[in-house]
């Protein structure tokens, strides 16, 4: 990042090869907002699983990760990264967002949530943290010292992008639910002609009037 594209107020996302540098570097972002040289508002070490969930280890800060339609920036993050595009059916049908982040795309089709996805990565734990910052001189020391790969992306990029994805989410919901009601009226509706068939079947009559017919 340049510095003409360096803005203040940042959410850095850092992977890194072993677990507990992660840790190390929350406590150092902790010990910086103290000091006063960086503000930290919301940090969490986390971990990517098997099914594309994400689970916080370790945090620091105001931020909510326990609610996060009712939290801070980092915990929708959370929410929207690691957690289901939405339980569409009542869990019987979903979509990881994590699935929508391809990483085959190109540099036209990139995003801000596929470039931190990218970085939170099944294996080792990962660190997400909004920051203020002054420059970026003291996260990236503290980082590189780490061995950490750090990505920075505006405050104001990530909202956005948050928000554009939970619009998606409802409508995926909204799309899920009203396929799923076609489905079961389109259902009903065959079983009730076979049940209506069937009755018919047994009606007097009804197999010499259909003889008779044909």
């Amino acid at each position: 990042m340049t510095d003409e594209m360096f803005t203040r107020d940042n959410v850095i996302a850092v992977s890194f090869t072993q677990e507990a540098t992660a840790y190390e570097a929350l406590a150092r972002l902790k010990e910086l907002d103290a000091k006063g040289s960086v503000g930290v508002p919301a940090a969490a070490v986390v971990t990517r699983e098997e099914d594309g969930r994400i689970t916080i280890n370790d945090q620091f800060g105001q931020d909510s990760f326990e609610d996060t339609a009712g939290g801070g920036l980092l915990g929708l993050l959370v929410g929207v990264l690691g957690g289901p595009l939405g339980v569409l059916v009542g869990g019987a049908t979903g979509l990881l967002i994590g699935s929508l982040f391809d990483e085959d795309d190109d540099d036209n089709t990139r995003s801000v949530l596929s470039d931190i996805s990218k970085t939170i990565r099944v294996g080792a734990p990962g660190l997400l943290a909004e920051v203020s910052e002054p420059g970026p001189e003291a996260i990236d020391a503290v980082m590189a010292h780490l061995d950490g790969t750090l990505i920075r992306r505006s405050v104001a990029d990530v909202e956005l992008e948050v928000a554009a994805a939970e619009d998606a989410q409802r409508e995926a919901k909204k799309t899920a639910r009203k396929e799923l009601r076609e489905a079961r009226h389109k259902e009903h509706k065959d079983k009730v002609d076979a049940k209506v068939a069937e009755l018919k079947a047994k009606l007097p009559g009804h197999k010499r009037a259909t003889g008779t017919r044909s």
